[in-house]
Formats: C-alpha cells, sequence, structure tokens
C-alpha cells in the first residue's frame, strides 16, 4: 500500500517573514489531541505571534492559536492557546539549541500543513528585523510589483 504524501498548507505565518530574516527551516510533528487536528484539518488555526523554545532538550510551541472544535461538547474541548510539543529528532533539537544560544536568534514558525494525515510545522531559526529592514524589503516588493506591471502591459501593446 503506497503512502500517501500529499501536502496541504493550512496556515502560514507571513507576518514572520515581515519581522524577520529567515536563515533556515526545519520541519517538525505536531503533538495534537483528538478535537485539534479535527480543527486543524478544517484551517482553523493561528500562527500569528507564535514562537518555540527549547525547555528540557523538548521544543515547544507557545502562542499558536487553534479554535476549539464546535461539534464537540464544551467539557471534551481543548485550550486554544496550550503549548504544544514539536517531535524534532535529537541531533536537530541540539543543533537549534546551540544556534538559538546566539544572541538575537529565536524559532518562529512560518506555516502549518498536512503530509497525508499527519500535522507539521516548519519552525524557522530567525534574526530580527530593524525598521529600515523592514522599509528596504516593502520597498523592494514594490518595485518588483511595478516591473511586472510595466511588463505586462508592454506585452499587452505588440
Amino acid at each position: 500500500m503506497a503512502k500517501d504524501t500529499t501536502v496541504q498548507n493550512i496556515a502560514d505565518n507571513r507576518k514572520a517573514r515581515h519581522d524577520y530574516f529567515i536563515e533556515e527551516t526545519y520541519e517538525a510533528g505536531i503533538v495534537l489531541t483528538g478535537t485539534e487536528i479535527k480543527s486543524v484539518r478544517r484551517s482553523h488555526v493561528q500562527l500569528r505571534g507564535s514562537y518555540a523554545r527549547v525547555i528540557n532538550d523538548e521544543i515547544w510551541l507557545y502562542d499558536a492559536h487553534i479554535s476549539p472544535y464546535e461539534e464537540s461538547g464544551a467539557y471534551f474541548n481543548h485550550d486554544p492557546m496550550r503549548p504544544r510539543k514539536l517531535l524534532l529528532h535529537r541531533r536537530e533539537i541540539n543543533k537549534l539549541k546551540q544556534k538559538i544560544a546566539t544572541k538575537g536568534l529565536t524559532l518562529v514558525p512560518t506555516r502549518l500543513y498536512m503530509v497525508g494525515r499527519r500535522a507539521k510545522v516548519e519552525l524557522g531559526i530567525a534574526q530580527g528585523k530593524k525598521l529600515y529592514d523592514k522599509r528596504a524589503s516593502i520597498a523592494d516588493r514594490d518595485a518588483k510589483r511595478q516591473i511586472e506591471r510595466v511588463m505586462k502591459s508592454r506585452g499587452r501593446d505588440e
């Protein structure tokens, strides 16, 4: 029986790419309860403002909001903002721990997606941008957009 390897994007943290320089990314599994995975499959996830930390040689995801599942009772539901354990190999955790010890680096989730039946989080080792860096990236994006508009209109004229 063949494995299902279809990738379904659930949530993107676009704010992370605006606020940080993403140097390197890692794929991590995430430990979820039954009602959480049902909410994730319905794309009721918000990653804005979330971050990850290494605590006791384990990686935990904080401030990721997974909405309560509407069709289960209030008693069986989960806390939407609870810390969630991330699953990585020991070597990867040790490597992340060393890199985060460097001043100014942090772990930021950039997206949450499904690979087959499993939920995965893409973690980025990030360094914060200064205000002038953010302005420069906005100016670059606007310039690219303007060039594409000109090239598109040129193609119509000919």
